[in-house]
């Protein structure tokens, strides 16, 4: 793991059942919806609480998130425009990219 990208490193949860990263700020959830095809992770939807308005947090877990696909050997698709926007912003991340997916 490359830890000298992330942020802050966060506990996250592969809720497989579900479908979904999760971890916590503040005592609440903040989840990051997934499906998977062959070796691709789509990733679908964020899912925060009322109120919620932290964009850097969301960025940070999403790092987390690549990490997680290159220990496990994931291409990753995002489906939601702001998962696409983290990845114009986050060029080192691009290799994560299926062959075909421009961003």
């Amino acid at each position: 793991m490359n830890d000298a990208l992330i942020s802050e490193k966060m506990e996250i949860k592969d809720n497989t059942f579900a479908r979904q990263f999760e971890t916590l700020i503040d005592g609440k959830m903040v989840s990051v919806e997934y499906s998977f095809q062959e070796k691709k992770i789509f990733l679908t939807r964020i899912n925060t609480f009322d109120g919620f308005d932290n964009d850097e947090f969301i960025n940070d877990l999403l790092k987390n998130i690549m990490e997680i696909a290159y220990e496990r050997k994931l291409k990753v698709v995002p489906i939601l425009p702001k998962i696409a926007l983290f990845f114009r912003k986050n060029t080192k991340y691009r290799d994560l990219l299926p062959p075909g997916i421009k961003i």
